[in-house]
């Protein structure tokens, strides 16, 4: 089971191997990587099979995380996004009602994050 997590600093790449490290290595999730909302769709048309979850960045340049959050909706709508942002505002707001299943505020608290993909996965 594959998480995508999609986000236009190349640097949360690291960040995300570095957290899930155990998860990695256990071989209980993947983890895919995309650095712009065009290339998170270009990825998931590609192969969507085993992806549980897409975890989207909302302030991204081009297209940014909630137009990405429309377009996947509207694709793949039984598909999990949970947003990101570090900013406060009616982004939440916007986002649940374009069809977002969660957000996490940054920064990220992963204990929350890997036991919500857990439960996604339906893995004890």
């Amino acid at each position: 089971m594959t998480v995508l997590v999609v986000d236009d600093e190349r640097d949360v790449e690291l960040l995300f191997r570095q957290r899930f490290r155990k998860e990695l290595r256990a071989g209980i999730i993947d983890l895919a990587f995309a650095f712009s909302g065009e290339e998170a769709i270009e990825y998931l048309e590609r192969t969507s099979a085993d992806i549980v979850l897409v975890l989207s960045d909302i302030n991204m340049p081009g297209m940014n995380g909630l137009e990405l959050l429309r377009k996947l909706k509207e694709r793949l709508p039984q598909l999990p996004v949970y947003m990101v942002t570090a900013y406060e505002g009616d982004f939440h707001s916007r986002a649940i009602e374009l069809g977002a299943d969660g957000y996490f505020n940054k920064p990220i608290d992963f204990d929350d994050l890997k036991r919500r993909i857990l439960l996604l996965a339906r893995v004890e």
